[in-house]
């Protein structure tokens, strides 16, 4: 390592120009190791929406729904009409589309003839079942779980998708009142567990 002296002042500084030079490249290396880091996650999470499609049936507790690769939940938005997707933004960061690369399989139990796509507003092919676009739900965080089931969110309800292609309407709260005489009336109310509702 060099050392420079000059007088300053009346003083005597010294100047290490090898520490210097060290300093900047440590710098250097860990910003570049920062965006390394960035563009890599970026990737991971568009690789974990964004892949080689597989719908599947599995059993849960609201019975056999469909799934996707991961085993994950796939639901329907109840808002959508003709198979176009009516989520984007902030709904699609709570409800990821299913976004299809390559050509979609599916397993024992579904249709190949209701699996299709639909194109979205960004351009990308979402998955489509019975013309329903495909969402998973960003809080089921395991295999097998219906966070997502009933919830009221984004201006309409999300249902699991059965085999056929058609909501899985389950309540989620269910309240029998009795009055005098004239019988049972029955009223059922769903919750919004989630945010935003």
């Amino acid at each position: 390592m060099q050392e420079m002296r000059y007088q300053k002042g009346g003083d005597c500084d010294v100047v290490r120009r090898g520490a210097t030079t060290q300093m900047v490249i440590v710098l250097t290396l860990t910003a570049m190791l920062g965006v390394i880091g960035f563009l890599a996650a970026g990737t991971a999470a568009r690789s974990a929406t964004r892949t080689t499609a597989t719908v599947s049936l599995r059993k849960t507790k609201l019975g056999l729904i469909l799934v996707n690769s991961r085993g994950h939940t796939l639901y329907l938005f109840a808002k959508e009409r003709n198979g176009k997707s009516a989520c984007s933004g902030s709904c699609a960061k709570f409800w990821p589309p299913s976004l299809q690369r390559g050509k979609p399989t599916v397993g024992s139990g579904v249709k190949a003839s209701l699996l299709g796509t639909t194109r979205r507003s960004n351009g990308s092919l979402q998955l489509t079942y019975n013309k329903h676009p495909l969402y998973s739900f960003a809080l089921d965080k395991q295999a097998g779980q219906t966070n997502g089931e009933g919830n009221l969110a984004f201006g309409a309800k999300w249902y699991a998708v059965s085999a056929k292609g058609t909501a899985i309407a389950k309540a989620s709260t269910t309240t029998t009142t009795t009055t005098g005489t004239t019988g049972t009336t029955g009223t059922t109310t769903t919750t919004c567990r989630y945010p935003p509702c």
